[in-house]
């Protein structure tokens, strides 16, 4: 009888011993694994004391039991603030990391029940946001007094180079047309004349058409939109006007400085749309350049470093962010303070802005 021989024997007494193989005499316990002042156990305790009964009623309890609210709101919460923000990674990450495996207790929601809990519950989860603040003031963490606001440009998960503007939307339209007139022509004299090899007509037809169809539909939103902004515009000339007639019979003289220019309607050339994001915009980038993205905006608390409002915007100016975020600031619970100051840099200033935040001071 052939025998395998013998593993060799490591000289160990140098090193640690390195066993594998060896059971636990006992179970071992995950909270064991974890030190006390990790991050994880931070947000399990502050989730764990939020009112999430809006959360549980909206199960039914019918089919197979549920994971708790708390359990897949802890996970998304301690996620989003490691940077894992996938629902697959962050699946992966409840088998292969002991702060995520803490977190769910040993469970592993798959990356359809997160996203799933995710989109249900976007504004509920947003109720649960103030009640963190309210936490916060309560642990004399959250003083609200000067608040910062900044903004940052979220790339879109969508190219740039997938937007298409109203002028080249037109100038593609005349090509496409003219294609589809050539191949209808090369169709219709497809009996008397060779096509090209591997050349199938009603399926470059149809392509074209198709191409031409989503042109189209994209037209009309860049008009809907360039409808939204001429009133927009049209409804601040306006107001324009009369503030200068009003200054005007105030002190009996002609109102010095040109003339507000009226808007024009209908969609400029460069207005755009982009066919993978339509809710996105090209917006330039630090460093130069632009991308397809989103104007992200927050204030936060100087003292604490606590986000206390935050937004997410289609405009890429920063100087039309702080009369909306004042109002989101004023909408917040009087329990957590009235702040006395906000701190933003240059891309925020302009004199609309300044009244503004002296009228809430007032």
């Amino acid at each position: 009888m052939r025998t395998c021989p013998p593993k060799p024997v490591r000289e160990m007494s140098r090193f640690h011993p390195v066993d594998r193989q060896t059971g636990y005499l006992l179970p071992p316990s995950v909270d064991e694994w974890l030190p006390e002042d990790h991050l994880a156990r931070f947000i399990v305790e502050v989730v764990d004391r939020l009112d999430v009964s809006a959360l549980e009623k909206a199960y039914a309890g019918r089919g197979s039991a549920a994971y708790h609210p708390s359990v897949l709101l802890s996970l998304l919460v301690y996620g989003y603030a490691t940077g894992v923000f996938s629902s697959r990674k962050l699946e992966r990450a409840t088998y292969d990391s002991v702060a995520f495996r803490f977190i769910a207790a040993g469970t592993h929601p798959d990356h359809d029940t997160l996203a799933t809990f995710r989109r249900r519950f976007l504004d509920e989860l947003a109720g649960l946001f103030v009640q963190v603040l309210e936490m916060a003031r309560e642990m004399k963490l959250l003083k609200l007094g000067t608040l910062s606001l900044d903004g940052t440009k979220v790339k879109a998960n969508a190219s740039r180079h997938s937007a298409l503007s109203h002028g080249h939307i037109e100038q593609l339209e005349i090509q496409l047309k003219a294609e589809v007139a050539s191949l209808l022509a090369l169709a219709e004299q497809a009996d008397q004349s060779a096509v090209p090899d591997g050349m199938n007509l009603p399926a470059e037809i149809a392509r074209r058409q198709a191409r031409l169809e989503a042109m189209a539909a994209a037209k009309v939103k860049i008009e809907e939109r360039a409808k939204a902004r001429f009133e927009k515009e049209q409804a601040e000339y306006e107001a324009k006007l009369a503030h200068r007639e009003q200054k005007a019979k105030e002190s009996g003289k002609k109102p010095g400085g040109k003339p507000p220019k009226p808007p024009v309607a209908g969609p400029k050339a460069q207005d755009q749309l982009n066919l993978t994001d339509e809710q996105s915009r090209i917006m330039p980038v630090p460093g130069g350049g632009f991308n397809q993205a989103y104007n992200a905006q927050a204030a936060v608390d100087t003292s604490s470093m606590l986000v206390v409002s935050l937004t997410v915007t289609q405009a890429c100016n920063d100087k039309e962010q702080v009369v909306p975020m004042l109002a989101q600031l004023a909408a917040l619970p009087a329990s957590l303070g009235q702040p006395k100051e906000l701190l933003a840099d240059t891309g925020f200033y302009s004199a609309k802005n300044v009244e503004a935040c002296e009228g809430v001071q007032h």
